[in-house]
C-alpha cells in the first residue's frame, strides 16, 4: 500500500448497497457496483450471472457508464447482495479496470472484516500487464 490514504467515498458505497438491496434478486444478480465519474455523477450496475461466466457488476458498470457518456471513472466499489458488504474485484475485473482506467481508485476491505479503504487499481494488480503499453501506435 502507498502512504496516500484517500477518504472512503461513503456515498458511493451507499449507492452500491442500495442497488444490491433493491435490484439484486435471486441467483442472476448477486452483486452491485457503483462508480463515481470525474464530474461527480454516480453510475450503478448489477452483475449478470450465467453458468457460462456472465459479466461481473464492475464490467457491466463500464458499459453502463459509457452508455451514459461517462468514459472516466475516479472511484469504483462493488457490494454483495444479502448485506455482504464491500467485495473486492476479481482478477479479471482488476485487469479490465486497469486497462480502461489505470488511475481508478477501488474501495475494498469491508467484506473481509476490515474497515473499508481506498486503493489504486495498480495496487490490487502489482507487476501487471498493461494492455495499452503493448499496442502499436497508430500512425
Amino acid at each position: 500500500m502507498t502512504s496516500e490514504n484517500p477518504p472512503v467515498d461513503h456515498e458511493l458505497v451507499r449507492a452500491a448497497a442500495e442497488i444490491a438491496r433493491t435490484r439484486c434478486r435471486g441467483d442472476n444478480h448477486t452483486m452491485a457496483a457503483a462508480g463515481r465519474a470525474a464530474d461527480g455523477r454516480i453510475v450503478t450496475a448489477v452483475n449478470a450471472y450465467h453458468f457460462t461466466g456472465g459479466p461481473c457488476a464492475e464490467l457491466v458498470l463500464i458499459g453502463a457508464a459509457a452508455g451514459q457518456g461517462v468514459y472516466e471513472l475516479d472511484t469504483i466499489v462493488a457490494v454483495g447482495d444479502r448485506d455482504r458488504g464491500v467485495v473486492p474485484p476479481c482478477g479479471r475485473c482488476r485487469q479490465v479496470l486497469l486497462d480502461y482506467f489505470p488511475g481508478v481508485r477501488v474501495i475494498v476491505g469491508e467484506g473481509t472484516g476490515e474497515r473499508p479503504r481506498v486503493v489504486r487499481i495498480a495496487e490490487l494488480l502489482p507487476e501487471s500487464y498493461v494492455w495499452a503499453e503493448h499496442q502499436l501506435d497508430a500512425e
